[in-house]
Protein backbone atom coordinates (compact mmCIF):
# COMPACT_ATOMS: atom_id res chain seq x y z
CA UNK A 1 0.00 0.00 0.00
CA UNK A 2 1.48 3.31 -0.89
CA UNK A 3 1.82 6.24 1.67
CA UNK A 4 -0.37 8.72 2.08
CA UNK A 5 0.80 11.68 -0.54
CA UNK A 6 0.90 14.34 1.99
CA UNK A 7 3.32 12.14 4.23
CA UNK A 8 5.59 11.24 1.14
CA UNK A 9 5.42 14.33 -0.12
CA UNK A 10 7.25 15.68 3.30
CA UNK A 11 9.77 13.05 3.27
CA UNK A 12 10.92 13.99 -0.42
CA UNK A 13 10.81 18.21 -0.22
CA UNK A 14 12.85 17.22 3.56
CA UNK A 15 15.40 14.63 1.92
CA UNK A 16 15.84 17.01 -1.31
CA UNK A 17 16.31 20.02 1.24
CA UNK A 18 18.84 18.37 3.05
CA UNK A 19 20.61 17.68 -0.16
CA UNK A 20 20.82 21.15 -0.99
CA UNK A 21 18.88 21.05 -4.40
CA UNK A 22 15.16 21.60 -5.55
CA UNK A 23 12.70 18.51 -5.85
CA UNK A 24 13.07 16.62 -8.94
CA UNK A 25 16.50 18.69 -9.90
CA UNK A 26 20.16 17.00 -9.81
CA UNK A 27 23.00 18.70 -8.83
CA UNK A 28 26.35 17.44 -10.83
CA UNK A 29 29.26 18.75 -9.74
CA UNK A 30 29.27 20.89 -12.62
CA UNK A 31 26.18 22.64 -11.90
CA UNK A 32 26.90 23.25 -8.36
CA UNK A 33 29.15 27.10 -9.21
CA UNK A 34 25.39 28.17 -10.36
CA UNK A 35 23.14 26.89 -6.95
CA UNK A 36 23.13 29.86 -5.20
CA UNK A 37 25.35 32.44 -3.08
CA UNK A 38 27.72 31.83 -5.85
CA UNK A 39 26.96 33.82 -9.45
CA UNK A 40 26.22 32.26 -12.57
CA UNK A 41 28.24 33.17 -16.14
CA UNK A 42 24.63 34.57 -17.16
CA UNK A 43 24.27 36.73 -14.43
CA UNK A 44 27.58 38.47 -15.23
CA UNK A 45 26.72 40.22 -18.45
CA UNK A 46 23.50 42.02 -20.04
CA UNK A 47 21.12 38.96 -22.02
CA UNK A 48 20.32 39.07 -25.50
CA UNK A 49 18.51 42.61 -26.71
CA UNK A 50 14.46 42.39 -26.54
CA UNK A 51 14.11 44.14 -30.00
CA UNK A 52 15.92 41.08 -31.73
CA UNK A 53 13.46 38.57 -31.07
CA UNK A 54 10.36 39.66 -33.40
CA UNK A 55 8.85 36.30 -32.91
CA UNK A 56 9.46 34.31 -29.70
CA UNK A 57 11.05 31.23 -29.78
CA UNK A 58 11.76 28.36 -27.33
CA UNK A 59 15.12 28.29 -25.16
CA UNK A 60 18.08 26.61 -26.86
CA UNK A 61 17.76 24.27 -24.05
CA UNK A 62 14.44 23.04 -25.17
CA UNK A 63 15.39 21.86 -28.48
CA UNK A 64 14.44 18.55 -27.97
CA UNK A 65 10.99 19.33 -27.61
CA UNK A 66 9.87 18.97 -31.25
CA UNK A 67 7.67 17.32 -33.33
CA UNK A 68 9.01 14.15 -34.96
CA UNK A 69 7.89 11.55 -37.69
CA UNK A 70 8.26 8.22 -38.12
CA UNK A 71 11.51 7.29 -40.37
CA UNK A 72 9.99 3.94 -41.24
CA UNK A 73 6.99 5.13 -43.05
CA UNK A 74 7.43 5.80 -46.52
CA UNK A 75 5.66 8.62 -48.46
CA UNK A 76 3.01 7.15 -51.15
CA UNK A 77 3.38 11.11 -52.43
CA UNK A 78 5.61 13.75 -51.87
CA UNK A 79 4.76 15.93 -49.19
CA UNK A 80 2.47 12.61 -47.55
CA UNK A 81 2.54 11.65 -43.78
CA UNK A 82 2.17 12.49 -40.31
CA UNK A 83 4.28 13.79 -37.82
CA UNK A 84 3.73 13.44 -33.94
CA UNK A 85 3.28 15.83 -31.05
CA UNK A 86 5.54 15.21 -27.83
CA UNK A 87 2.96 14.69 -25.53
CA UNK A 88 5.72 13.21 -22.84
CA UNK A 89 7.40 16.72 -22.69
CA UNK A 90 4.52 19.03 -22.58
CA UNK A 91 2.17 20.56 -19.33
CA UNK A 92 -1.16 21.48 -18.89
CA UNK A 93 -3.57 20.92 -21.75
CA UNK A 94 -2.95 23.14 -24.27
CA UNK A 95 -0.72 22.30 -26.92
CA UNK A 96 1.67 25.14 -28.35
CA UNK A 97 0.61 25.75 -32.13
CA UNK A 98 4.44 24.74 -33.00
CA UNK A 99 4.08 21.47 -31.95
CA UNK A 100 0.37 20.16 -32.97
CA UNK A 101 0.52 17.11 -35.14
CA UNK A 102 0.30 17.38 -38.51
CA UNK A 103 -1.10 14.52 -41.04
CA UNK A 104 -0.84 15.78 -44.86
CA UNK A 105 -1.62 13.59 -48.28
CA UNK A 106 -0.29 16.26 -50.33
CA UNK A 107 2.43 18.90 -48.52
CA UNK A 108 1.37 21.83 -47.25
CA UNK A 109 -0.43 24.40 -50.26
CA UNK A 110 1.20 28.29 -49.54
CA UNK A 111 -1.81 30.61 -49.64
CA UNK A 112 -2.23 34.09 -49.84
CA UNK A 113 -5.21 34.82 -47.96
CA UNK A 114 -6.28 37.72 -49.75
CA UNK A 115 -7.11 35.99 -53.00
CA UNK A 116 -8.09 32.46 -51.22
CA UNK A 117 -12.09 32.15 -50.88
CA UNK A 118 -14.88 29.71 -49.33
CA UNK A 119 -17.55 29.11 -52.05
CA UNK A 120 -21.30 27.47 -50.40
CA UNK A 121 -23.01 26.37 -53.03
CA UNK A 122 -25.46 23.57 -53.69
CA UNK A 123 -29.11 22.92 -52.00
CA UNK A 124 -29.21 26.18 -50.66
CA UNK A 125 -31.21 29.30 -51.12
CA UNK A 126 -28.57 31.52 -52.29
CA UNK A 127 -25.22 30.36 -53.34
CA UNK A 128 -22.43 32.86 -52.10
CA UNK A 129 -18.72 33.12 -52.01
CA UNK A 130 -17.04 34.41 -48.85
CA UNK A 131 -13.60 36.07 -48.51
CA UNK A 132 -11.26 35.86 -45.11
CA UNK A 133 -12.23 39.75 -43.96
CA UNK A 134 -15.69 38.15 -44.78
CA UNK A 135 -15.84 35.44 -42.55
CA UNK A 136 -13.74 37.60 -39.75
CA UNK A 137 -16.80 39.97 -39.83
CA UNK A 138 -19.33 37.63 -38.32
CA UNK A 139 -19.69 37.21 -34.59
CA UNK A 140 -16.62 35.23 -33.37
CA UNK A 141 -16.03 32.68 -31.00
CA UNK A 142 -13.20 30.74 -29.22
CA UNK A 143 -13.39 27.45 -27.58
CA UNK A 144 -10.90 24.65 -26.48
CA UNK A 145 -11.18 21.54 -28.38
CA UNK A 146 -9.01 18.56 -29.23
CA UNK A 147 -7.94 16.96 -32.50
CA UNK A 148 -6.90 13.43 -32.57
CA UNK A 149 -6.27 11.59 -36.24
CA UNK A 150 -8.37 8.56 -36.15
CA UNK A 151 -4.77 6.52 -36.78
CA UNK A 152 -3.50 7.40 -33.48
CA UNK A 153 -2.25 4.52 -31.74
CA UNK A 154 -2.60 2.56 -34.51
CA UNK A 155 0.75 1.25 -34.45
CA UNK A 156 -0.37 -0.39 -31.45
CA UNK A 157 -3.40 -2.69 -31.86
CA UNK A 158 -1.21 -6.06 -32.50
CA UNK A 159 1.78 -5.33 -30.87
CA UNK A 160 3.86 -3.09 -28.54
CA UNK A 161 5.78 -1.08 -31.27
CA UNK A 162 6.11 2.48 -30.39
CA UNK A 163 9.45 3.43 -28.15
CA UNK A 164 7.59 6.57 -26.80
CA UNK A 165 4.05 8.25 -25.95
CA UNK A 166 4.84 10.90 -28.45
CA UNK A 167 4.83 7.34 -31.07
CA UNK A 168 2.04 6.01 -29.91
CA UNK A 169 -0.40 8.65 -29.01
CA UNK A 170 0.81 11.64 -30.63
CA UNK A 171 -1.38 12.13 -33.42
CA UNK A 172 -3.28 13.99 -30.84
CA UNK A 173 -3.25 18.20 -29.61
CA UNK A 174 -6.00 20.33 -27.47
CA UNK A 175 -5.81 23.80 -28.59
CA UNK A 176 -7.67 26.82 -28.49
CA UNK A 177 -10.08 27.99 -31.55
CA UNK A 178 -11.50 30.83 -32.83
CA UNK A 179 -13.65 31.76 -35.63
CA UNK A 180 -17.38 31.78 -36.81
CA UNK A 181 -19.63 29.19 -36.67
CA UNK A 182 -20.78 27.17 -39.63
CA UNK A 183 -24.62 27.09 -38.83
CA UNK A 184 -24.17 31.30 -39.01
CA UNK A 185 -22.70 30.60 -42.22
CA UNK A 186 -25.59 28.37 -43.31
CA UNK A 187 -27.81 30.48 -42.52
CA UNK A 188 -26.63 33.22 -44.12
CA UNK A 189 -27.24 31.14 -47.06
CA UNK A 190 -29.98 29.63 -46.24
CA UNK A 191 -30.75 25.62 -46.60
CA UNK A 192 -33.26 23.70 -48.58
CA UNK A 193 -35.74 21.58 -47.30
CA UNK A 194 -33.71 18.48 -48.43
CA UNK A 195 -30.47 19.42 -47.10
CA UNK A 196 -28.70 16.66 -45.13
CA UNK A 197 -25.28 16.66 -45.85
CA UNK A 198 -22.28 19.01 -47.17
CA UNK A 199 -19.08 18.27 -48.76
CA UNK A 200 -16.50 19.49 -47.19
CA UNK A 201 -13.18 20.54 -49.77
CA UNK A 202 -9.62 21.43 -49.08
CA UNK A 203 -7.41 23.71 -51.25
CA UNK A 204 -4.38 21.24 -51.08
CA UNK A 205 -2.89 19.57 -54.17
CA UNK A 206 -5.11 16.06 -52.33
CA UNK A 207 -8.00 17.99 -52.85
CA UNK A 208 -9.33 16.35 -49.74
CA UNK A 209 -13.05 15.80 -49.36
CA UNK A 210 -14.65 14.43 -46.66
CA UNK A 211 -18.88 14.51 -46.45
CA UNK A 212 -20.27 15.58 -42.95
CA UNK A 213 -23.67 15.66 -41.65
CA UNK A 214 -25.93 18.17 -41.70
CA UNK A 215 -26.90 17.78 -37.76
CA UNK A 216 -22.93 18.53 -37.17
CA UNK A 217 -22.60 21.53 -39.03
CA UNK A 218 -25.84 23.08 -37.14
CA UNK A 219 -24.61 22.20 -33.96
CA UNK A 220 -20.74 22.70 -32.85
CA UNK A 221 -18.90 22.62 -36.07
CA UNK A 222 -16.38 25.88 -36.93
CA UNK A 223 -14.68 27.86 -39.93
CA UNK A 224 -11.54 28.35 -37.94
CA UNK A 225 -8.87 31.26 -38.73
CA UNK A 226 -7.00 31.19 -35.48
CA UNK A 227 -5.64 29.04 -33.02
CA UNK A 228 -4.09 29.88 -29.74
CA UNK A 229 -4.73 33.55 -30.42
CA UNK A 230 -2.71 33.65 -33.51
CA UNK A 231 -3.32 32.67 -37.55
CA UNK A 232 -3.62 29.10 -38.16
CA UNK A 233 -0.20 27.79 -38.96
CA UNK A 234 0.32 26.80 -42.76
CA UNK A 235 0.22 22.99 -41.56
CA UNK A 236 -2.73 23.60 -39.59
CA UNK A 237 -4.90 24.89 -42.44
CA UNK A 238 -4.16 28.60 -43.02
CA UNK A 239 -5.62 30.46 -43.60
CA UNK A 240 -8.61 28.82 -43.14
CA UNK A 241 -9.97 25.10 -41.63
CA UNK A 242 -13.24 23.37 -40.94
CA UNK A 243 -13.23 22.17 -37.45
CA UNK A 244 -15.60 19.46 -36.17
CA UNK A 245 -15.09 18.88 -32.02
CA UNK A 246 -14.89 15.01 -31.28
CA UNK A 247 -14.50 13.71 -34.68
CA UNK A 248 -11.91 11.81 -36.22
CA UNK A 249 -9.04 14.65 -37.52
CA UNK A 250 -9.31 13.55 -41.11
CA UNK A 251 -12.56 15.46 -41.21
CA UNK A 252 -11.76 18.70 -40.31
CA UNK A 253 -10.66 20.04 -43.58
CA UNK A 254 -8.02 22.42 -43.91
CA UNK A 255 -7.45 25.21 -45.99
CA UNK A 256 -11.09 24.69 -46.91
CA UNK A 257 -12.07 26.11 -50.00
CA UNK A 258 -15.89 25.23 -51.27
CA UNK A 259 -18.41 23.58 -49.10
CA UNK A 260 -21.69 21.87 -51.68
CA UNK A 261 -24.77 21.19 -49.88
CA UNK A 262 -26.35 18.37 -50.62
CA UNK A 263 -29.47 15.67 -50.07
CA UNK A 264 -26.80 12.64 -49.78
CA UNK A 265 -23.20 11.66 -48.79
CA UNK A 266 -20.53 12.08 -51.74
CA UNK A 267 -18.65 8.61 -50.54
CA UNK A 268 -15.69 10.13 -51.05
CA UNK A 269 -12.20 8.01 -51.12
CA UNK A 270 -11.86 9.18 -47.76
CA UNK A 271 -15.11 7.49 -46.72
CA UNK A 272 -14.75 4.53 -48.60
CA UNK A 273 -12.00 2.99 -49.28
CA UNK A 274 -10.19 4.84 -46.48
CA UNK A 275 -11.38 6.08 -42.70
CA UNK A 276 -13.47 2.63 -42.50
CA UNK A 277 -12.92 0.28 -39.68
CA UNK A 278 -12.86 -3.91 -41.20
CA UNK A 279 -14.71 -5.78 -39.43
CA UNK A 280 -14.28 -9.67 -39.00
CA UNK A 281 -16.75 -10.49 -41.63
CA UNK A 282 -15.04 -8.43 -44.22
CA UNK A 283 -17.56 -5.91 -43.81
CA UNK A 284 -16.62 -2.08 -42.78
CA UNK A 285 -18.21 -0.09 -40.93
CA UNK A 286 -18.36 3.58 -42.31
CA UNK A 287 -19.08 6.66 -40.82
CA UNK A 288 -17.60 6.04 -37.63
CA UNK A 289 -16.80 9.69 -36.95
CA UNK A 290 -16.48 9.62 -33.52
CA UNK A 291 -13.33 9.54 -31.25
CA UNK A 292 -14.66 7.91 -28.50
CA UNK A 293 -13.12 8.31 -24.67
CA UNK A 294 -9.73 7.77 -24.44
CA UNK A 295 -6.45 8.31 -21.84
CA UNK A 296 -2.80 7.73 -21.64
CA UNK A 297 -0.34 8.54 -19.09
CA UNK A 298 2.58 10.51 -20.54
CA UNK A 299 4.78 10.68 -17.24
CA UNK A 300 6.33 8.53 -16.69
CA UNK A 301 5.86 6.57 -20.42
CA UNK A 302 7.84 4.84 -22.55
CA UNK A 303 11.65 6.28 -22.70
CA UNK A 304 11.40 7.78 -19.48
CA UNK A 305 13.66 6.21 -16.47
CA UNK A 306 13.34 6.73 -13.13
CA UNK A 307 16.77 7.86 -11.44
CA UNK A 308 15.65 6.43 -7.90
CA UNK A 309 13.33 5.13 -5.56
CA UNK A 310 10.42 7.91 -4.12
CA UNK A 311 7.61 10.05 -4.56
CA UNK A 312 6.52 10.49 -8.47
CA UNK A 313 3.39 12.03 -9.68
CA UNK A 314 1.46 10.17 -12.53
CA UNK A 315 0.32 12.31 -14.89
CA UNK A 316 -1.61 12.09 -18.35
CA UNK A 317 -4.20 13.10 -20.59
CA UNK A 318 -7.83 12.02 -20.62
CA UNK A 319 -10.59 13.44 -23.36
CA UNK A 320 -13.63 12.27 -25.21
CA UNK A 321 -15.58 12.85 -28.08
CA UNK A 322 -18.85 12.69 -26.33
CA UNK A 323 -18.61 15.38 -24.23
CA UNK A 324 -16.97 16.16 -20.56
CA UNK A 325 -14.73 13.91 -18.70
CA UNK A 326 -16.26 12.49 -15.43
CA UNK A 327 -13.36 10.63 -13.58
CA UNK A 328 -10.02 9.00 -14.61
CA UNK A 329 -8.36 5.73 -12.96
CA UNK A 330 -5.20 5.07 -12.39
CA UNK A 331 -3.33 1.16 -11.73
CA UNK A 332 -0.15 0.52 -11.22
CA UNK A 333 -0.49 -3.39 -11.44
CA UNK A 334 -1.71 -3.76 -15.06
CA UNK A 335 -5.47 -3.59 -13.90
CA UNK A 336 -5.78 -5.58 -10.85
CA UNK A 337 -6.21 -2.56 -8.72
CA UNK A 338 -7.37 0.94 -9.67
CA UNK A 339 -7.36 4.42 -7.80
CA UNK A 340 -9.67 7.41 -8.40
CA UNK A 341 -6.95 9.98 -10.57
CA UNK A 342 -7.08 14.35 -9.64
CA UNK A 343 -9.00 16.17 -12.52
CA UNK A 344 -7.63 19.05 -12.93
CA UNK A 345 -10.00 22.14 -14.08
CA UNK A 346 -11.62 23.32 -16.37
CA UNK A 347 -13.21 20.20 -17.45
CA UNK A 348 -14.92 21.47 -21.02
CA UNK A 349 -16.74 19.15 -23.64
CA UNK A 350 -14.38 17.64 -26.24
CA UNK A 351 -11.36 19.51 -24.44
CA UNK A 352 -8.33 17.38 -22.92
CA UNK A 353 -8.45 17.10 -18.88
CA UNK A 354 -5.00 16.83 -17.04
CA UNK A 355 -4.83 14.06 -14.41
CA UNK A 356 -2.71 13.14 -11.78
CA UNK A 357 -1.92 10.52 -9.09
CA UNK A 358 1.11 10.68 -6.50
CA UNK A 359 2.75 7.63 -6.42
CA UNK A 360 5.83 6.28 -4.33
CA UNK A 361 8.28 3.98 -6.38
CA UNK A 362 9.61 1.19 -3.62
CA UNK A 363 12.07 0.10 -7.15
CA UNK A 364 9.92 -2.96 -8.02
CA UNK A 365 8.37 -4.11 -11.23
CA UNK A 366 5.33 -2.06 -12.19
CA UNK A 367 3.09 -1.57 -15.08
CA UNK A 368 0.72 1.98 -14.99
CA UNK A 369 -2.22 1.95 -16.55
CA UNK A 370 -5.07 4.94 -17.33
CA UNK A 371 -8.79 4.51 -17.64
CA UNK A 372 -10.93 7.38 -18.61
CA UNK A 373 -15.38 7.52 -18.32
CA UNK A 374 -16.58 10.25 -19.51
CA UNK A 375 -20.21 11.96 -18.50
CA UNK A 376 -22.10 9.06 -21.19
CA UNK A 377 -21.01 6.51 -18.67
CA UNK A 378 -18.88 4.74 -21.45
CA UNK A 379 -15.79 3.67 -19.92
CA UNK A 380 -12.51 3.20 -21.89
CA UNK A 381 -11.85 -0.21 -23.29
CA UNK A 382 -8.76 -2.95 -22.90
CA UNK A 383 -7.36 -3.59 -25.77
CA UNK A 384 -8.94 -6.98 -25.98
CA UNK A 385 -12.33 -5.73 -25.19
CA UNK A 386 -11.97 -4.31 -29.18
CA UNK A 387 -10.20 -7.19 -30.59
CA UNK A 388 -13.41 -9.60 -29.61
CA UNK A 389 -15.13 -6.92 -31.46
CA UNK A 390 -13.01 -6.47 -33.92
CA UNK A 391 -10.62 -8.84 -34.68
CA UNK A 392 -7.20 -8.43 -36.13
CA UNK A 393 -6.96 -7.08 -39.31
CA UNK A 394 -4.37 -5.80 -41.80
CA UNK A 395 -5.40 -1.80 -40.61
CA UNK A 396 -7.43 -0.11 -37.96
CA UNK A 397 -8.70 3.01 -37.23
CA UNK A 398 -10.57 4.39 -33.76
CA UNK A 399 -8.17 2.22 -31.48
CA UNK A 400 -9.22 3.85 -27.95
CA UNK A 401 -7.55 0.65 -26.12
CA UNK A 402 -5.78 1.35 -22.55
CA UNK A 403 -2.14 1.48 -22.57
CA UNK A 404 0.61 0.07 -21.08
CA UNK A 405 3.88 1.03 -19.26
CA UNK A 406 5.86 -1.55 -17.76
CA UNK A 407 7.99 0.26 -15.29
CA UNK A 408 11.46 -1.84 -14.03
CA UNK A 409 13.63 -2.48 -11.80
CA UNK A 410 15.74 -0.39 -13.19
CA UNK A 411 13.63 2.57 -14.04
CA UNK A 412 13.50 1.92 -17.19
CA UNK A 413 10.05 2.22 -18.85
CA UNK A 414 8.69 0.17 -21.74
CA UNK A 415 5.69 -0.23 -24.01
CA UNK A 416 3.89 -3.22 -23.51
CA UNK A 417 1.15 -5.66 -23.83
CA UNK A 418 -0.95 -6.88 -21.18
Amino acid sequence: MSEPFASTRRKFLARTGALGITAGTASPPLAQTAQPPNVPEWMRAPGEPVLWRKYGLPSEFEQNVVRRFNPTRRMKVPGEGPSYTPLQDLHGTITPSGLVFERHHSGIPNIDPAQHRLMVHGLVKQPMVFSIEDLARFPSVSRIYFLECSGNTNTEYRAPVAKSVQESHGLFSNCEWTGVMLSTILEQVGLQPDAHWILAEGADAAAMTRSVPIAKCLDDAMLVYTQNGEALRPEQGYPLRLLLPGWEGNMSIKWLRRIKVASEPFMTREETSKYTDLMPDGRSRQFSFLMEAKSVITFPSAGHKLKERGFYEISGLAWSGSGRISRVHVSIDGGRNWREAQIQEPILSRAAVRFSLPWRWEGGEAILQSRVIDETGYVQPTRQQIISVRGTGPWFYHNNAIQSWKVSPSGEITNVHT
